[in-house]
């Protein structure tokens, strides 16, 4: 099936044609294209960015890398908007497929389901209100249907109405829940330390995936090759925190390696602990450019949007205070993303205050970072133990979902579990893949 769709797509092989406006979608082509995508997106995120904050242009440098997110998901596609006879390129779209968790079955498994999620989606200013944006869409969810999908997904600021429009108006896809992201500045003042009677360690890589699959491994929307997420290089590592009077017996295991002590730390876990994992966005992937100093709030964009920031990887940052301006000035920054935020016990709130500050320190150590950002459910316990104070920005993220007719997969449970998804609540305790972010 991969190979008779990625034939299909190969030299410029129409997925959509419209002869009226002379509309052609097909993949795109590194060779030739890897030029005018990043022309096309500078233009896009100055003309946005002018627009929302005439005196603060944010230029997202996606590092001459257009695959720069998507590349981390086994199955990926750049899909491109050409018009007229000389091909004139008037937009992209991004999409990859992802297994998520759909559900808990009778049992005790949980089911599965194939996710089509759409990124990144850019129109040229000049061509906008013409419809290449709802073809692009079309084509990229025909994408993930031909792969397979049974959803389709994407996030947007709660307040974009252009997102709102397209997917919900005209896509008929269903808000899935809010969620809040979070973006404090990295200040070079020194380390903040944590309580003498914290501990803070490091886990290896296969006992922080057995940790997640067990806290989160039922859970709706988490990614089943979570394995692959914490393996990639951009992964600066997963650490947990607990009392030094309660102690974890296990977690220094001599063999780390066996299954056997993975399950005997897990079981012997103490009643207060946290954890998080650390994801770096500036080693390669793409960078945050503010230019003007003058205002007061910024609007920055987080890889690359669509028609008013479309989709996730089009988000904006609303409001940024003066001292996050301050601090990134001129100069292009990157950001570490911490997720996979959970903690148990009754003392929870101190553990996660002090992993905090210590991803805080990490961020300090890696080049060209200026901010720290993370993202929780409107109704996560977690959220009133992360830093309140006047550097923390907040924006409103909305996540939607649309089920997918017609899916050719085999290989995932359908029936009823596959319709939980359309009707969750809202999310409190979630695993936010920091692919997609």
């Amino acid at each position: 099936m991969l190979k008779t769709i990625k034939r299909n797509m190969d030299e410029g092989h129409a997925l959509y044609n419209n002869n009226k406006n002379k509309i052609h979608i097909r993949e795109y082509k590194e060779e030739r294209d890897i030029e005018v995508v990043e022309k096309l997106e500078k233009v896009c995120e100055t003309i946005e960015s002018c627009g929302k904050a005439r005196n603060a242009p944010t230029i997202t440098n996606i590092m001459g890398d257009p695959l720069f997110r998507i590349r981390f998901y086994k199955y990926h596609v750049l899909l491109i908007a050409e018009k007229g006879e000389n091909g004139e390129v008037v937009g992209v779209i991004r999409g990859c497929i992802k297994y998520i968790r759909s559900g808990v079955d009778q049992g005790t498994n949980s089911s599965t389901a194939k996710m089509g999620c759409i990124l990144g989606l850019r129109v040229s200013p000049k061509h906008r209100r013409n419809g290449i944006g709802l073809k692009l869409v079309k084509c990229a969810a025909n994408w993930a249907i031909q792969n397979g999908a049974h959803y389709t997904c994407m996030a947007a600021e709660e307040d974009n109405i252009a997102s709102t429009n397209l997917f919900v108006h005209r896509c008929n896809y269903v808000k899935l829940s809010p969620l809040i992201i979070f973006t404090q500045p990295i200040h070079s003042r020194a380390k903040e330390k944590s309580s003498s009677k914290i501990i803070i360690q490091k886990l290896s890589v296969e006992q922080a995936i057995s940790l997640y699959k067990t806290q989160f491994g039922s859970k709706q929307l988490f990614p089943v090759d979570v394995d692959a997420i914490l393996k990639q290089k951009p992964s600066i590592g997963t650490w947990v925190s607990f009392f030094k009077d309660e102690n974890w017996v296990g977690l220094n295991g001599k063999d780390n390696n066996s299954s056997s002590s993975h399950d005997e730390f897990i079981e012997k876990a103490p009643g207060s602990w946290a954890m998080i994992s650390i994801w770096n966005k500036t080693r390669g992937i793409y960078k945050l450019k503010i230019g003007k100093r003058e205002t007061s709030f910024l609007h920055c964009f987080n890889g690359s949007s669509g028609q008013s920031s479309l989709a996730r990887g089009g988000k904006v940052f609303h409001c940024f205070r003066k001292s996050i301006f301050s601090l990134l000035g001129r100069k292009s920054s990157g950001f570490i993303f911490v997720y996979g935020l959970h903690g148990e016990g009754k003392r929870v709130g101190e553990l996660m205050q002090s992993l905090w500050r210590f991803a805080h320190n990490v961020g300090k150590n890696v080049k060209d970072c200026k901010l720290i950002i993370t993202e929780l459910g409107v109704d996560d316990p977690l959220r009133e133990h992360l830093p309140q104070g006047p550097s923390m920005s907040f924006t409103n993220d909305i996540w939607y979902l649309k089920k997918v007719n017609g899916s050719t997969s085999e290989d995932a449970s359908g029936g009823d579990e596959m319709e939980s998804l359309l009707n969750i609540k809202p999310l409190t305790n979630l695993f936010v893949d920091p692919r997609d972010f």
